[in-house]
C-alpha cells in the first residue's frame, strides 16, 4: 500500500512517531518539516516509487494524503 511506504519514508525522514503521521496530517503543520525537509522528503519519495515530482507539484502538496494521491497518479 502507497500509504505505509510513505508513512515509513516520513518517520524516516522528518523523525516523527509513527502515530503522527495520519492521511490528514499536514506536512508543514502537523509534522514540522521545513522547506529543506519536504525537498528532501519529495527526492526520497522519488527514488522509492520510481518517479518524478516537479517543483511546481511539490507546491500544491500540504497534507500526507496529497502526497499518496500525487504518487498514486503517477502510478496508473
Amino acid at each position: 500500500m502507497v500509504f505505509d511506504k510513505v508513512k515509513s519514508i516520513i518517520v524516516d525522514e522528518l523523525m516523527v512517531d509513527e502515530a503522527d503521521v495520519t492521511m490528514e496530517a499536514n506536512i508543514k503543520d502537523d509534522l514540522g518539516a521545513d522547506s529543506l525537509a519536504v525537498v528532501d522528503l519529495a527526492m526520497s519519495l522519488e527514488d522509492e516509487f520510481g518517479i518524478e515530482i516537479p517543483d511546481n507539484e511539490l507546491e500544491n502538496v500540504k497534507t500526507v494524503g496529497d502526497v499518496v494521491k500525487l504518487i498514486e497518479s503517477k502510478n496508473e
